[in-house]
């Protein structure tokens, strides 16, 4: 049983979190062997005041 971790920045709409998790399945079921119903993905969102890159907060950036 695959399992997929994602991180995201909040924002995206449901119909574009649909078509990830959909991707992402068929791509782990077809490299692995897994049967589709077997993978699990797990998207965990963060908003931009909880995630920083390079010390600056996604939250502040102009």
């Amino acid at each position: 049983m695959p399992i997929v971790h994602i991180d995201l920045i909040a924002g995206r709409s449901q119909e574009q979190l649909k078509h990830l998790v959909e991707d992402v399945t068929k791509a782990v079921s077809k490299n692995t062997g897994a049967p589709a119903e077997h993978v699990h993905v797990i998207l965990s969102e963060m908003q931009k005041n909880r995630y920083s890159v390079g010390g600056v907060l996604k939250s502040d950036e102009k």
